[in-house]
């Protein structure tokens, strides 16, 4: 008699769901959450809008997340020497060596945060912001800290080696959405054949790309025309994958097809047209310095997402990597940027969800914000400051702790400290423990896309 295997019934499920399972379970029990929490997490963020942004160049912490005033060790702190402080609103003078004035730090009443300067209109909103200080980023080169700061790898032979946290996300909660992602200018990656086909970016320059790219003639077809040839095509395509060894690439030609369609429907060019976005989203400062593109993406990310057409949008914002006195306008960079952030929370406050009845936008959107790294805190020759391997970030987003500062850095050097005992011992957060941590709160398990980083629970709302 054939002795019974209570582990047959396991091998016939599917691979992926049974690694899926167990690192939910895993992960719930080091969270101290309820068994299934990964898989509970994941159908609650089914209906989620997520906004990945990056400060492309490296930003300077000392001026918004991780403030220095004084000088100490190899810090040089930003003075009326070095910077433009007319623009900043947050700027009062406080005293400094050589007889400059620094900032005073900024610290929102009622809370333990404290701020630079830079940190604009998002101190009114303090209370919503979760930032990260000390992340250790082990690299000074762009694309090396760009690549490791969005999908928790560092280049090798400068190729990327995993997905970016925006296909990632549109992979696992928006492949049916009629677009997964769009990214503009974001460093985006679809790596490997983990995810979803159907995710990967659209990555563009600009929004008005798209927008020119939907436009049709009328002179010899009509949209009937044209849905019926779309119809056609998408059955041609599914008929031959049914008989081909190899379907991916055919069903790949009807899924193309059919999202055609729906990117062809009546009033959908006018989310990608830039002058319609300026002129519906008058809020943001569309004629900024460095964030104007920033705000045509924002005004793009809020009419997407109003009309429930998008999963996920990353774009990036520039004019950070001050080498030299173009360093005058860092902290002013900073305001525009965050200041165009403060805009977008407002905005979302305002509009209902598309398919959750009583709630607003903001109550399922989530927000990271990185950088390549940050920026040496001794001043240079040429009056600017170089790369560090430091980096900040922020999360905004209800599953995450508001009002709160995780990580450390050295007082003299600013280096990334300690910030907790991690399953190897003591050491800084790092950014794939930031990514990991970020899909983990909506139900995706960081080891199916992640070779490193832990879940930090300290980040985590709790349910």
């Amino acid at each position: 008699m054939p002795r019974h295997d209570p582990c047959a019934r396991c091998r016939d499920l599917p691979r992926r769901a049974l690694l899926k399972g167990a690192a939910g379970a895993a992960l719930s029990s080091v969270l101290g959450l309820p068994a299934g929490a990964l898989a509970a997490q994941g159908k609650a963020a089914e209906d989620e809008f997520f906004l990945f942004i990056h400060a492309s160049g490296g930003w300077d912490v000392t001026l918004w997340s991780d403030p220095r005033n004084e000088s100490k060790g190899l810090v040089t702190p930003a003075t009326t020497d070095n910077t433009d402080t007319a623009p900043l609103r947050l700027w009062v003078d406080a005293p400094a060596a050589g007889g400059a004035k620094s900032f005073a730090q900024v610290t929102p009443k009622g809370s333990s945060l404290v701020f630079g300067p830079g940190i604009g209109g998002l101190v009114d909103l303090h209370d919503r912001l979760c930032i990260i200080n000390g992340l250790a980023m082990n690299t000074v080169s762009h694309p090396d800290g760009t690549a490791f700061a969005t999908t928790g790898r560092h280049l090798n032979g400068g190729r990327v080696m995993a997905s970016s946290v925006d296909a990632i996300c549109a992979s696992e909660l928006g492949a049916g959405q009629t677009f997964p992602v769009v990214s503009v200018q974001f460093p985006s990656a679809f790596v490997g054949d983990r995810l979803d086909r159907r995710a990967a970016p659209l990555v563009v320059g600009d929004i008005g790309a798209i927008s020119r790219s939907l436009s049709r003639a009328r002179q010899y077809d009509t949209d009937e025309d044209r849905a019926a040839v779309t119809a056609l095509l998408s059955e041609e395509a599914r008929s031959l994958a049914a008989r081909s060894s190899y379907t991916d690439a055919l069903n790949g030609f009807a899924i193309q097809a059919e999202g055609l369609g729906k990117m062809l429907k009546a009033g959908l060019q006018e989310v990608f047209s830039r002058g319609k976005l300026i002129q519906a989203h008058p809020e943001f400062n569309h004629t900024a310095r460095f964030a104007r593109q920033a705000a045509v993406n924002a005004s793009f990310a809020l009419e997407a997402m109003r009309r429930n057409v998008v999963r996920c949008v990353s774009f990036s914002s520039s004019g950070f990597d001050t080498h030299t006195s173009n360093y005058r306008q860092h902290a002013a960079t900073q305001q525009e940027l965050f200041d165009l952030l403060a805009a977008l929370l407002g905005s979302l406050d305002a509009t209902p969800h598309p398919t959750r009845a009583g709630k607003k936008l903001s109550d399922h959107t989530h927000i990271l914000v990185t950088s390549d790294f940050c920026r040496t805190p001794q001043l240079n020759t040429a009056m600017g400051r170089d790369h560090y391997p430091n980096n900040s970030a922020m999360v905004i987003s209800p599953r995450f702790r508001g009002g709160f500062s995780f990580g450390k850095t050295d007082p003299e050097q600013l280096l990334p400290a300690p910030a907790k005992a991690f399953q190897g011992g003591p050491r800084p957060i790092a950014p794939p423990d930031l990514l990991a941590t970020f899909l983990f709160a909506f139900g995706i398990s960081p080891r199916e896309h992640l070779r490193d980083g832990e879940v930090v629970p300290e980040l985590l709302r709790r349910p």
